[in-house]
């Protein structure tokens, strides 16, 4: 028996949709921290409960509908189950779709781990029918199951006492065990037994679970399994057992296994479940008749889209200038009071606004996390999957897909954080890295800055093309990645659409800050080492020898302006040309300068000088520092940059045309996002690897678009 005030872990378990995450926050409240499951992207949540004296901790496994390896959710889950052994499972179970839901339930009982069942949206169930008789089927199922309704917290502490009831007796625990039939428990039987005779061989395994998972064809244990000579004679054994199972039974023993769980699944079911003659179509499908519609579900969908998507950055516009402004009163404040030198310099020019650059995306952030939530946890998230599915499939992916890629047209950044929606990594990987090629709103002032300079008249139509041109590439990098890295169309998932409900305000806060908090712990640290990074690359080496000529131009215009020869306005205007000037060659002399004319040869073919170069280089940064580095290449003040004296200057530079302005704005349509969308897909993907990649591929689109733009034209007769 388990003492009765020890530590405890105890682990939830289920469907996506099952409620899960509104028990777990109910549980924990405040007293959880999100993270990544070692060497996986996965999320790992984990919190911390007091019942009744009893501290207990509650780590919520991703949700899915299996324990195969299939995913890398499936994976972390059984991972954890097997490698860290909690002292119980709560199995969170969809009461209304139950035949479905308890398909996991039969897979967490072959476990050696206590299971208790959270018959969660019991009261859904109800309403909609169904009569469960939970004493039935807990005597079927040999687990104790428990009522819940998990978002408003009803069953939870009876939930809880049943676990430690189970825990402080696990005599008492007999799960049921499936039948398999007796072919296939024949070899089941043979399997485990060899298994057990060298237990070297299961790595702490159950042996019957993982003689089941060899006749499954499971890869990660026949590999195992197989490792070993010993080992090898096992797993040749599983591939003549399964061979001999498909000639008996005509099909794959993994569907065979399948069949038998909901065979077993149906006949409890059938037992221990009555329903009422209100079981018929009930609110949830009257409301899909217009939202899943063949024609109108496109639409809404659109709009619904539309509109999260004007929220988040029309309600975050004024929390966003406020956070600037506090960011610009602390770089003021700073300067007063540093002593000037190299770390003033560095703190004032680097750090403020390296971290404020990414402080200013948190409002888009938490309302953009909030939209979500609200749209997964009414249930309509499923629903906008379902209607895009048909035609995302078209292209390699599926619905979910289009949820992160809209968001990519207001910023990288949330968009690769989105991306966790979608719960198989080719797909998720496939997203982020397309996702790069919808065309965010911090490149929109480029467009704006080049097409008011070289089409005044036509500048809609030309940004219309580039923004077309994003997703004509996404598309075609799709097909690219589905044919090379990542082979095969996307993976099949369940069209399961969860009923409708409310969600509470609790569960939607705690959703819009764990993620507002993951950005500012882990992007925040990361962007300080890159900003003085940069800040050093843009500062260092020092040019002084120009100052004194530059100085002496100075004090001649204050001069003249004394002297009655100039008005305040044209003193103040060729001081600020002056100042443009000396900062345009401290540039040009820095090592980012060095650079920009060292990759000068690698982008002539494009129509690219040095100056452009350093304009796209300092693009990484953030993608508006492209035009205040023209600005200031130009020795252009930023008041004059807001007048259009830079689109001035531009247009009227003999170096420039037309066919060049097109092929740069193909450019940095194309190339790698910012270092704080960077940040976020390194956070996301956890590999270097994809972020390499990531820089690779985008970079190489840009060079090959914008050279066949630019040559292609120049073929053409266009330049």
């Amino acid at each position: 028996m388990r003492l009765s005030k020890a530590p405890l872990t105890i682990a939830l378990a289920g469907n996506p949709n099952s409620g899960k995450t509104s028990i777990f926050n109910h549980l924990t409240g405040a007293n959880q921290h999100v993270g990544n499951y070692p060497g996986v992207t996965v999320e790992k949540k984990q919190g911390r409960l007091n019942f009744k004296g009893h501290h207990i901790a509650v780590v919520d496994l991703p949700g899915t509908y299996s324990l195969s390896a299939h995913s890398i959710e499936e994976i972390v889950a059984r991972h954890y189950i097997i490698n860290d052994k909690p002292d119980a499972i709560l199995n969170i179970v969809d009461a209304s779709n139950l035949e479905r839901n308890l398909f996991l339930t039969t897979q967490l009982m072959e476990f050696n781990v206590p299971v208790i069942i959270a018959l969660n949206m019991s009261d859904m169930a109800h309403s909609r029918g169904m009569e469960i008789d939970r004493e039935k089927l807990s005597r079927l199922l040999g687990v104790a199951v428990v009522p819940t309704v998990g978002h408003k917290g009803k069953g939870l502490d009876e939930l809880v006492q049943q676990a430690l009831d189970t825990i402080n007796n696990p005599k008492g625990y007999h799960p049921a065990q499936v039948n398999y039939g007796r072919e296939l428990e024949h070899e089941l039987g043979s399997l485990a037994h060899a298994l057990e005779f060298d237990k070297s061989l299961l790595n702490g395994y159950e042996p019957r679970w993982t003689a089941l998972k060899l006749l499954e064809n499971d890869n990660e244990i026949r590999e195992m399994v197989g490792f070993s000579a010993p080992g090898q004679k096992i797993t040749e054994a599983a591939e003549d057992a399964r061979r001999k199972l498909q000639s008996l039974f005509g099909d794959e023993p993994a569907s065979i296994i399948s069949d038998r769980r909901y065979g077993f699944i149906s006949g409890a079911c059938s037992e221990a479940v009555a329903l009422t003659e209100h079981h018929r179509h009930n609110v949830s499908d009257t409301i899909d008749l217009l939202l899943i519609h063949p024609v109108l579900g496109l639409p809404i969908f659109g709009v619904l889209i539309w509109m999260m998507f004007n929220l988040t950055f029309s309600l975050g516009e004024k929390p966003v200038e406020w956070i600037e402004v506090g960011v610009s009163f602390l770089g003021r404040a700073a300067e007063r009071i540093l002593p000037g030198g190299i770390l003033a310099d560095m703190i004032v020019d680097g750090i403020i606004p390296g971290v404020g650059g990414v402080l200013v995306f948190l409002p888009n952030i938490m309302i953009l996390f909030f939209c979500i939530a609200l749209l997964e946890d009414t249930g309509y998230m499923a629903r906008a999957a379902f209607v895009m599915d048909r035609l995302m499939h078209r292209i390699g992916l599926h619905g979910k897909s289009f949820i992160p890629m809209v968001i990519g047209f207001g910023c990288s950044g949330p968009a690769y954080m989105t991306a966790r929606i979608l719960e198989d990594k080719s797909d998720r990987l496939i997203t982020m890295h397309v996702t790069s090629f919808m065309s965010c709103g911090a490149r929109l002032p480029i467009y704006i800055l080049v097409c008011g300079a070289f089409w005044p008249v036509h500048a809609g139509n030309v940004v219309f093309s580039i923004y077309l041109l994003g997703i004509v590439v996404a598309i075609a990098t799709v097909k690219l990645l589905r044919a090379s890295r990542f082979r095969g169309m996307s993976a099949d998932f369940i069209m399961e659409l969860p009923p409708y409900r409310i969600p509470t305000a609790r569960s939607l806060l705690i959703h819009m800050w764990e993620r507002a908090r993951v950005y500012l712990q882990k992007a925040g640290t990361m962007i300080l080492a890159a900003s003085i990074i940069i800040w050093f690359l843009m500062t260092f080496p020092q040019k002084n020898k120009f100052d004194t000529d530059y100085d002496s131009l100075i004090n001649q215009t204050e001069t003249t302006a004394l002297a009655g020869e100039i008005s305040d306005t044209e003193k103040n205007r060729l001081i600020a040309q002056y100042e443009g000037q000396r900062e345009a060659e401290r540039i040009e002399f820095s090592f980012v300068g060095r650079l920009g004319r060292l990759i000068e040869p690698a982008i002539k073919p494009l129509g690219f000088d040095w100056r452009l170069g350093i304009a796209l280089i300092s693009g990484f940064a953030a993608k508006e520092v492209v035009v205040s580095t023209m600005g200031t290449i130009y020795g252009v003040s930023d008041n004059e940059a807001e007048s259009g004296s830079l689109r001035r200057k531009l247009a009227e530079d003999p170096q420039y045309s037309k066919l060049i302005a097109y092929a740069f704005l193909v450019f940095v349509l194309l190339y790698i996002p910012c270092m704080a969308a960077m940040v976020v897909f390194l956070r996301e993907t956890g590999s270097w690897k994809e972020v390499g990649y990531q820089l690779l591929y985008t970079t190489s689109w840009a060079y090959v678009l914008a050279l066949i733009v630019y040559q292609g034209g120049k073929i053409l007769g266009l330049g």
